[in-house]
C-alpha cells in the first residue's frame, strides 16, 4: 500500500472578499490580521505537518508577509471555484485531490479563538474513535440546554405546561463550524467534510466564535482582548515571583 505523503495536514480556505465584513480575513483583529490567529495556532502544533491555504488572495497574503513554505502550502483557487455560492465541500475536494494525507483537519480564519490544546484534544479523540471503529470523522459542536421554538411558536424540545429546569432538558448540539477532522475515505463516502458516522466534539463558548458579521466580530474581539489581558497579568505575576 502506498503511504500518504503527510500524516496530518490542516485545510484553511481563505478568500479575498467577504460580504458582511468587507476584507475581514486581512483586517486587524485584536492586534494582528484575522487570518494570522488560527494560522499561528495551527503552525504551533507539531502534529500538523502542513497548512493548505486554498485562496484567491495570494497577493494579499504576500503583502502581509506570508508566502509558501514547507509548512504553508498556498494553492491558487481554480476559477470554477471562485465566488460566494460555491460549496465549501468542492473546495475541500480540490485540496484533498492535490494534497495526499492520512488525516485532514479543517478550520476557518473566522475561528480566531480556537486553541492549540482544543485542536490537539480533537485529533486525539478522532484517532481513538477511528481505531475503535466507532466513527469515521469529527466535527465541533456547541452544547445548548435551553428551550427552543419553531417559527410558528410551537415548542421543539420541551412542554411549556410542564417546565423542567433547563439543566434537565435534553442537550441539543449546534455545528459551530470551528473544526472538522476527516480522512479521504470518509470524505468520499459522503462528498462532505462530515462522514457517515461522525463524532461530535464539544468546544467551549469562549473558543467557538465563528465571525460572520460585524456584531460577531466585535464580540469575538472583546473576548480576545480580555484573554490577552489575562495572559499578560499571569505572565507579569510569574515574573514578579522570580
Amino acid at each position: 500500500m502506498i503511504q500518504p505523503r503527510y500524516r496530518t495536514v490542516a485545510i484553511l480556505p481563505m478568500k479575498a472578499n467577504s460580504e458582511r465584513v468587507p476584507g475581514k480575513n486581512f483586517r486587524v483583529f485584536a492586534g494582528k490580521p484575522l487570518f494570522k490567529w488560527v494560522l499561528d495556532t495551527l503552525l504551533s502544533l507539531e502534529t500538523i505537518e502542513a497548512v493548505v491555504i486554498n485562496t484567491d488572495a495570494r497577493s494579499l497574503l504576500s503583502r502581509h508577509g506570508l508566502v509558501g513554505s514547507d509548512r504553508v502550502l498556498i494553492r491558487d483557487r481554480p476559477e470554477e471555484l471562485l465566488g460566494d455560492e460555491v460549496s465549501m465541500n468542492l473546495i475541500i475536494e480540490n485540496d484533498i485531490n492535490a494534497i495526499d494525507a492520512k488525516t485532514y483537519v479543517m478550520t476557518h480564519t473566522t475561528n480566531p479563538l480556537l486553541s492549540a490544546s482544543t485542536i490537539s484534544r480533537a485529533l486525539s479523540a478522532y484517532v481513538r474513535s477511528v481505531a475503535k471503529g466507532s466513527s469515521d470523522s469529527l466535527f465541533s459542536v456547541s452544547r445548548f440546554q435551553t428551550r427552543f421554538y419553531r417559527g410558528d411558536g410551537t415548542p421543539v424540545n420541551h412542554d411549556p405546561k410542564n417546565l423542567l429546569r433547563t439543566q434537565d432538558l435534553e442537550p441539543w448540539y449546534e455545528e459551530n463550524s470551528n473544526l472538522y477532522v476527516f480522512s479521504r475515505e470518509s470524505f468520499e463516502s459522503t462528498n462532505s467534510r462530515i462522514g457517515a458516522n461522525p463524532l461530535l466534539f464539544e468546544t467551549s463558548r469562549s473558543e467557538s466564535f465563528d465571525i460572520d458579521d460585524q456584531e460577531g466580530w466585535d464580540l469575538a474581539e472583546i473576548v480576545a482582548e480580555y484573554l490577552q489581558l489575562q495572559r499578560s497579568a499571569v505572565s507579569s505575576a510569574k515574573k514578579g515571583q522570580v
